[in-house]
Parts: structure tokens; C-alpha cells; sequence
């Protein structure tokens, strides 16, 4: 969908949106519209039982001297509680199906910044998302066919600079993330990721992949051996993003990238077992928050490393009670293999804090079902060994609108990972299941300023509430990224 942002006029196109908030309450723009309709806007309205309530919507056809066909009014609630990006959202959603090839938001004389404004399009191009790349049968009438949005504000100008210069890159971001996440396993397996990722040097991103060849002679066994009983070899992928002063230290960004989880050896149960597909939401939000940092050409120095790997049952692969050395020279007793993200993790956070001695860490994972059973699908939990940053973060949740919830890391919890046969084990028991992985990824950060993300309620979703999000991947993670490094990394 094209995005443009035009006067506060009405513009040319197929339907115009206007927001009409509670007690019929009309501004700027849309306020012209209503007293040119006269009688007809408000017989119209008493029709349709229209109140300005948010849900509540009717049309009127344009009179011939207008410059659109149509003409939407939208309830939009209580002016003071009014989001643009959520009304947008569902606007869109509730249009995308209609013949109409444009819409027209009026968001003129309603107390809007040009942020708001920019913010309501990234609301309509979220909503509008599809994934439709294997869908070879659909029927015209099946298909979207907005093809333009476009923003009436008096204030254009600065809306399509809040929009071009960051919340439209951001928005880009989480598309590119979203279609990661919905690929199928047989096409976006670790290679093929990781030439995928390689193209995004067109942005001015710097690309590295280690193979395994690489990741044996650096001693990531952690990593390796949860992909050794797959065909497809595993990769480790370093984007740098250089847009800060060369004197500045790098912050990193690190993702699990499990293109196909069957479990392994502790093979998954088969019902549902093909959205682990989206097992590499974690990676795929690193990814996707790469690109908006590079799109939007981001005053900060940024590593983004994603470990990719396929974890399946074979004749050669890990199994449980299996202890293996990590790249930190830590051994672990892998008593589990259908903890195998949290293996990947420990070796590329170890890579990422000795290579690179960032000033902060985070990394998101799709770890544990328990984060579901904590939060469910609303918030992601944020684990992290720093006050700082774990306020930093519910910040940029806030701003970015992905939310999150801190969760607490404690000496007690941490002994349950010990074992009598190595440093560590993998799982901690049925007791606070999303804390222990946390407190086993503490172990490979040592002092640096860290926090661990997991997205397993939030990154990939079969039921959605939300407008904005329309398929199972979601892309959680993209925005709030890129709020937090823009708020505490580009002066």
C-alpha cells in the first residue's frame, strides 16, 4: 500500500474516512463535510442508530461536487482516549475487502501531531498485512485491492517526515519480520535464511555467516549440536549496523532462529507441531529490526546475530543426557532436546559479549511455553540482570506499543539448573519454567548489561485480537526495538 500525506481539503479518491467522536462530535475536515451534507448526514446517522461510539460506522454516497465516491463515518469514541493508529487499524481491517482501490483518513482539527498522524498509517498498513505467497486459487473476490492510503492533515508535511523518517521504516521492518515467520520450514530453512539475510546489504547493513566449519573451530557446540541430527547445515549471521560515532560501542541484538522445532530426540506431540515453523520468531524480530535501523539510517552502532538452526530426530542427533562443552567452556547436561533454543542462545550471547563487548545485550527468543501460562498472549516477558535497562525497555514497550512485563530473576530459581554431571543442565523442572531459561542464558553474559525477551506468547499467534496483527507471525519485536535504541542510543 502506498502511503501519501495530503492537505486537509478533501482529496480525490474512492472513500473518505471520517472519524465522528461521541455525542456526534465533528472537526476540522470532516466537520466541512458534515455541515455540506446538512439533513442528509444527520438522517443518515439517526438511521444507522449512529452515536460516534467507537464500533459504529455508516456511509453516505458522495454528492456529485465532492471529489470521492464515498463517504465513511467512523465512530470514534471519547476525543480524549482517541489513538489514531488503532483507528486506522480497524478501519482498514473493516474496508480491506471492499472494491475500493483508496482510502482517505481525515485527521485534521483533532488535536493530532504529525506523530499521531504517522503513527495511523503504520496502523493501516499493519492491518492491511497478508500472506498470500502459496495461495494459488484465490478468487478475485477474495483479494484485497487498496492500493493507496492516504492522511488529510493540516500539518502534512510533518507527518510525512515522522512517517519517512522512522515510523515507516519501522513498519517495513516488522513486514519483512512477519513474512520470515510465516514462510513454510521447507523454504526458509538456515541457509536459505541466511542468504536471505545476506541481500539486506542493499540497505547498508554489513552481513557475516559462519558455517559450521567456523562455529567447530570457535567451539559453539551448544549451538551445533542442537542441529547435528538435521541435513540442513546450521549458521550463525552477524548484521553490523554502523550509524554512530566510531568512538561509540556497539549495542547487540541476538535471536534464536529455529527454522523447525520437532523436538528432537523429545519429540514434540504431532497436533499443532507445524507452527513450529515460527520457532524462529526470535530471529526474525532481530532481522526485521536490522532493517528498519538501516532503512531509517539509525545514529547508532548496532550487532544483530541470529543462530539458525533446523532441531530434528535422527540417527546422529543430541540426546538426552548428552553433555556438551559450550563456547564459554561451560558443559551442559542436555537432559532435555526440546530445550534447544536456549542452547543456541548460550553460545551466540557468549560470541556477542566477547567479540563485539557491547554496552548492552537483549535477546528474544520464542523460548517457553510457561511465558504463555504466565502473560499469555498480550506481553512478552522481560527478563534481565539490570534496573536500567529492564526500565529502558518498558519504555520503549510503552512508545512502541508492543507490550511487556518484567519478570523476576533470583538466586533460587538459578539452582535448579545445577547437576551433578556437568556445570549445568538444560531445564529446570515444571517449576517456573520461563525463569530458569532465563537464569540459563545469565550464565553466558557474564557482567554485560543483558536482558532476555521471550516472545512465544507474542511473536507468533493463531488467535489475534489485535487489528493490526492478521497473521500468525506477528513481528513482535521490531518496533520495540527500534524505540529502545532510538530513545537511549541516538542522543
Amino acid at each position: 500500500m502506498k502511503v501519501s500525506f495530503v492537505g486537509d481539503k478533501l482529496a480525490k479518491g474512492d472513500i473518505a474516512v471520517m472519524p465522528i467522536f461521541e455525542g456526534l462530535k465533528s472537526f476540522g475536515a470532516t466537520k466541512d463535510t458534515v455541515s455540506a451534507l446538512g439533513k442528509a448526514f444527520k438522517a443518515a446517522a439517526k438511521a444507522a442508530n449512529f452515536e460516534g461510539k467507537p464500533g459504529q460506522s455508516f456511509d453516505i454516497f458522495a454528492p456529485a461536487d465532492m471529489p470521492v465516491d464515498r463517504l465513511h463515518f467512523v465512530g470514534a469514541g471519547d476525543k480524549k482516549k482517541f489513538d489514531a493508529e488503532k483507528f486506522a487499524a480497524k478501519t482498514v481491517r473493516a474496508l480491506l475487502m471492499t472494491r475500493h482501490k483508496s482510502l482517505t483518513f481525515y485527521f485534521d482539527g483533532i488535536g493530532l501531531s504529525g506523530d499521531d498522524v504517522a503513527r495511523g498509517a503504520v496502523g493501516a498498513r499493519l492491518a492491511g498485512y497478508r500472506f498470500d505467497a502459496y495461495r494459488t486459487k484465490l478468487s478475485a473476490d477474495k483479494k484485497p485491492v487498496i492500493k493507496a492510503l492516504k492522511f488529510a492533515f493540516d500539518s502534512a508535511a510533518k507527518a510525512r517526515s515522522a512517517y519517512n523518517n522512522f515510523h515507516g521504516p519501522l513498519c517495513d521492518g516488522t513486514y519483512y519480520a512477519r513474512d520470515l515467520v510465516n514462510e513454510p520450514p521447507n523454504v526458509l530453512f538456515p541457509k536459505a535464511y541466511a542468504k536471505r539475510i545476506k541481500k539486506l546489504e542493499s540497505l547498508g547493513l554489513k552481513v557475516e555467516i559462519l558455517g559450521e566449519k567456523r562455529m567447530t573451530t570457535l567451539g559453539m557446540n551448544a549451538l551445533l549440536g542442537v542441529g547435528v541430527g538435521s541435513e540442513r547445515e546450521s549458521q550463525l549471521v552477524v548484521m553490523k549496523w554502523e550509524g554512530g560515532k566510531k568512538s561509540q560501542k556497539p549495542v547487540c541484538l541476538v535471536g534464536k532462529g529455529v527454522t523447525f522445532d520437532t523436538g528432537g530426540i523429545s519429540l514434540k506431540p504431532g497436533n499443532g507441531m507445524w507452527d513450529m515453523k515460527g520457532d524462529m520468531g526470535g530471529s526474525a524480530a532481530v532481522v526485521g529490526a536490522m532493517y528498519a535501523l538501516a532503512a531509517r539510517k539509525a545514529k547508532a552502532n548496532v550487532i544483530g546475530i541470529v543462530g539458525l538452526v533446523e532441531n530434528m530426530p535422527d540417527g546422529k542427533a543430541q540426546l538426552p543426557g548428552d553433555i556438551v562443552k559450550s563456547m564459554s567452556g561451560q558443559t551442559i547436561e542436555v537432559q532435555n532436546t526440546d530445550a534447544e533454543g536456549r542452547l543456541v542462545l548460550a553460545d551466540a550471547l557468549h560470541y556477542a559479549r566477547t567479540k563485539y563487548k557491547p554496552q548492552a545485550m537483549i535477546n528474544l527468543a520464542t523460548l517457553t511455553g510457561a511465558i504463555i501460562i504466565s502473560l499469555g498472549h498480550e506481553h512478552a516477558g522481560v527478563f534481565s540482570n539490570s534496573d536500567d535497562l529492564a526500565e529502558q525497555l518498558a519504555n520503549a514497550s510503552g512508545s512502541s506499543t508492543e507490550r511487556s512485563w518484567r519478570m523476576p530473576l533470583l538466586p533460587e530459581y538459578d539452582r535448579l539448573l545445577d547437576s551433578p554431571n556437568a556445570d549445568m543442565k538444560n531445564i529446570g523442572g515444571r517449576e517456573a519454567g520461563s525463569i530458569t531459561a532465563a537464569q540459563f542464558l545469565q550464565r553466558f553474559v557474564g557482567d554485560t548489561v543483558w536482558a532476555h525477551i521471550d516472545i512465544a506468547g507474542t511473536g507468533m499467534k493463531n488467535k489475534r485480537h489485535d487489528p493490526r496483527e492478521t497473521t500468525f507471525g506477528t513481528g513482535y519485536g521490531v518496533r520495540l526495538l527500534n524505540h529502545w535504541v532510538a530513545e537511549n542510543y541516538e542522543g
